[in-house]
């Protein structure tokens, strides 16, 4: 009874808002209110996984064969938004929000395929200490709750690589050569593997990622982002 009072005297002096409206949240909301939610920039991509923006940014790169996206990225938007909450605010719960959401669009569109593991692109050790989480983990940990496909750390970063931000498309591509490795706690031959991140730009990370999946004799590597960049 005690903690349910300072619990309730907490929220009055520091009210929980959703990261896009800013908005006060009901208990019932965590990070983002029902109104943004049902207002997000959705991609529908899954309907097409192999004939979309994303699809056409690979090729030449890697061979994964599905490309989705949840959300369309749009500078200064409301993907955005969340984005920056994620992996700039201490936001994990926007990343496993989104991952929900995500799943249950995929089920609710009677997307079939099944996957044997979700695998998040890793942060460096270093990078992941500093911000506490990664958020791809935390997205592919939602996802994870509504398909009921486990989560597996199948990759891990070797090398500390400088932002991507401001890079040119053959600079992303150089930049994460040589930079990801198996994570032999993992089987992953003959194995289906969706792997995610939190968007997509140029293609060149996941692209990276999912070249030592397959080379490692994955049967199959799909790709999944929050939102999908310019």
């Amino acid at each position: 009874m005690r903690f349910t009072f300072f619990n309730d005297f907490l929220a009055l002096l520091f009210p929980q808002t959703c990261v896009v409206c800013k908005r006060s949240l009901f208990d019932f909301e965590k990070g983002l209110c029902r109104i943004c939610e049902h207002q997000l920039p959705t991609t529908n991509y899954h309907l097409r996984p192999q004939n979309n923006d994303l699809s056409i940014k690979i090729m030449g790169l890697t061979q994964a064969t599905n490309v989705m996206a949840f959300l369309r990225f749009s500078k200064k938007g409301m993907s955005q938004k969340l984005l920056h909450a994620l992996k700039y605010r201490k936001k994990p719960e926007i990343g496993r929000l989104l991952g929900r959401l995500y799943g249950q669009k995929l089920l609710e569109d009677g997307f079939e395929i099944r996957w044997d593991g979700i695998v998040p692109v890793p942060l460096h050790p270093l990078k992941e200490k500093r911000r506490g989480y990664n958020q791809s983990q935390m997205f592919a940990e939602g996802l994870s709750l509504v398909l009921n496909v486990p989560v597996w750390k199948a990759l891990d970063r070797i090398e500390f690589t400088s932002t991507q931000t401001k890079k040119s498309r053959m600079e992303r591509i150089s930049n994460v050569e040589g930079v990801f490795g198996i994570n032999q706690s993992f089987e992953v031959l003959g194995k289906h593997l969706l792997l995610v991140d939190d968007v997509m730009t140029t293609g060149a990370t996941l692209s990276a990622c999912a070249n030592v999946l397959l080379s490692s004799k994955t049967q199959q590597v799909d790709l999944a982002v929050i939102a999908a960049g310019k």
